[in-house]
């Protein structure tokens, strides 16, 4: 199955591999897709993971002629429940998942990439990369937490163009709306998502997971409610090894060497 999974010093690499189709999703890969998404979740030694597609696009959403032609077959070992639930987790939907994600966008990111997308911390796109929810014009609706996610991470005025036009906006435009971390030449994209990734995996992988879950939490809470949901991450934390390990590295001036607990 051409979802590639690979393990670098704490370091995960997911690479969506169907070029023929702009990497779009058809029921196996979404199903792979979620498997991919679930291992790097419950790897205690993968603390990172970096997403891209191989060829011009990233991710150019759900395959419709494959969905088109499975509309109306169901089978015992594919049933529609269960497929809609590896679609959600394949797009992040409603799937607690504190491990920080950078996405390296080499190309079109589209309907279901762009769903995906919103379930990324850093995104980092190169100059040729295009963005939309074209699901509209195709008589659907970006229900895979792109109406739910997008009008949180913009400017309203801009999610909603992106949402009810359904047009394609290429990467300095979707940089200017605050889609986006950094724009770069296509031949500096992975270097740059890497360097991130490093940047992330060389802090405290448990210090990196609770703040990244505080943050998301919190912006579904009202403010009282999500002090106190911060405040409930910091005794685990401060009762782990690496709380201790930290302050004891920069005192002896070495690097910490992190143990995740």
């Amino acid at each position: 199955m051409p979802i590639h999974y690979t393990v670098d010093e704490h370091i995960a690499t997911i690479v969506i591999d169907r070029p023929e189709a702009k990497n779009a999703l058809d029921p196996d890969h979404f199903c792979a897709l979620a498997d991919a998404w679930r291992r790097f979740r419950d790897e205690d030694d993968t603390w990172v993971a970096v997403i891209t597609g191989v060829g011009d696009a990233f991710c150019a959403g759900a395959d419709l002629k494959s969905q088109a032609r499975s509309a109306s077959t169901t089978t015992p070992e594919r049933r529609p429940e269960d497929m809609g639930r590896e679609v959600f987790v394949a797009l992040l939907r409603d799937f607690p998942l504190w491990k920080p994600i950078i996405a390296a966008v080499n190309g079109v990111c589209a309907g279901g990439g762009m769903e995906m997308l919103g379930g990324m911390d850093i995104r980092v796109a190169s100059t040729g990369a295009r963005f939309g929810v074209p699901e509209p014009k195709r008589g659907l609706m970006a229900a895979g937490g792109t109406t739910v996610r997008l009008v949180r991470q913009i400017p309203f005025p801009f999610a909603m163009e992106f949402l009810l036009t359904g047009d394609l906006f290429d990467a300095e435009t979707a940089f200017a709306m605050g889609l986006l971390n950094k724009v770069v030449p296509a031949a500096e994209l992975m270097d740059t998502a890497m360097n991130y990734a490093r940047k992330i995996a060389a802090n405290a992988p448990m210090s990196v997971r609770f703040t990244k879950q505080s943050a998301v939490e919190g912006l579904g809470l009202p403010l009282k409610e999500a002090y106190a949901n911060e405040l409930a991450f910091v005794g685990p934390l401060l009762q782990s090894e690496d709380s201790k390990e930290g302050p004891r590295a920069f005192a002896e001036k070495r690097k910490p060497v992190w143990k995740n607990r």
